[in-house]
């Protein structure tokens, strides 16, 4: 069975819980060139906007959110980065942390079906445009999700014709704490069972809506994460969505959150997505983690290591 190397990465923009790196255009063409150097051909933008921070200058944001107006425009920054390096663009869309956590699902929903309209309207016809992210991240059937997911997916997909819906949803694992949390493990994760009876209820109202499921692979054990991961392709085949995998390159085992994951770890993760067959490793992401231009010194290493054993050609050793 063939190996499963990384070929795409989020852009973490606007970030949640990771430190800044104040990059501007000379830095992003930078990274952009080491990404295609170890064969990366699609990017993602992880969200447009979160809370009232926005990555383009988005009416639709400023008005109904008070969103602050952006130095820069990096949804066009990084659709020409995508076009000048043959890479794949997929579009996320708002977070307000706000509506759909407190159940209020709707005014999620509403204010992202008029960004939509607005981004498509704005750079849908630029040629690395090729699909959308829903970025609200659950890892159950919780209160709405199904019809928020749905209706969000179904919108994408009327205005753009069709273009592909991702959602990378994570494992309830046990390592899934909050981020804010010194916890490293929470006191009970959930069973296998639970996971694919709750999954296969959720991809089953959320089909012909989304079409790309990667689930985050970083908050279940090593030696659990191929029965997960098996589960997973097992239902998205069933409901006909494409199965990949988010091979994270951050470390969650450590009391400092976040520094780019060990080698072996991200080995051994790479290696449960080939046992079971998936199609495709994304990850969360290169720039911070896995990028020899990283803040972290331990990206640099990291990259170095991934290049060894992939057999690509490393342009900065």
């Amino acid at each position: 069975m063939r190996l499963v190397n990384i070929t795409g990465t989020f852009l973490d923009e606007i970030s949640y819980d990771i430190p800044h790196q104040n990059w501007g255009k000379k830095e992003w063409d930078s990274d952009f060139r080491a990404m295609e150097a170890i064969g990366i051909d699609t990017v993602i933008l992880i969200r447009c906007g979160l809370r009232r921070w926005m990555t383009f200058p988005s009416k639709v944001l400023q008005s109904h959110q008070g969103c602050h107006l952006p130095p820069l425009d990096l949804v066009d920054l990084f659709l020409s980065l995508a076009e000048k390096y043959h890479f794949q663009f997929y579009f996320g869309l708002y977070d307000s942390t706000q509506y759909w956590m407190q159940g209020e699902y709707r005014k999620e929903v509403d204010l992202n079906r008029a960004l939509i309209d607005e981004v498509w309207e704005k750079y849908g016809q630029r040629k690395a445009f090729a699909g959308w992210y829903l970025s609200q991240e659950v890892s159950r059937r919780v209160g709405s999700v199904i019809d928020l997911y749905a209706e969000m997916g179904r919108h994408c997909k009327a205005v753009s014709s069709g273009l592909p819906v991702l959602i990378s949803p994570y494992i309830e694992g046990i390592k899934a704490v909050d981020s804010g949390s010194a916890q490293l493990n929470q006191a009970a994760a959930i069973t296998v069972a639970q996971h694919e009876q709750e999954w296969n209820e959720i991809m089953a109202g959320i089909r012909g809506a989304v079409d790309i499921v990667a689930f985050q692979d970083g908050h279940v054990d090593f030696h659990e994460l191929a029965e997960y991961l098996a589960v997973n392709q097992v239902l998205a085949k069933k409901h006909g969505l494409r199965c990949w995998t988010n091979c994270e390159t951050f470390d969650r085992d450590m009391p400092i959150k976040f520094l780019p994951i060990k080698w072996e770890k991200l080995l051994l993760k790479l290696e449960a997505a080939r046992s079971v067959g998936i199609e495709k490793a994304i990850t969360f992401e290169f720039s911070h983690f896995l990028s020899p231009n990283s803040c972290y010194l331990q990206a640099r290493h990291l990259y170095n290591r991934y290049c060894e054993h992939f057999h690509v050609a490393n342009p900065y050793e």
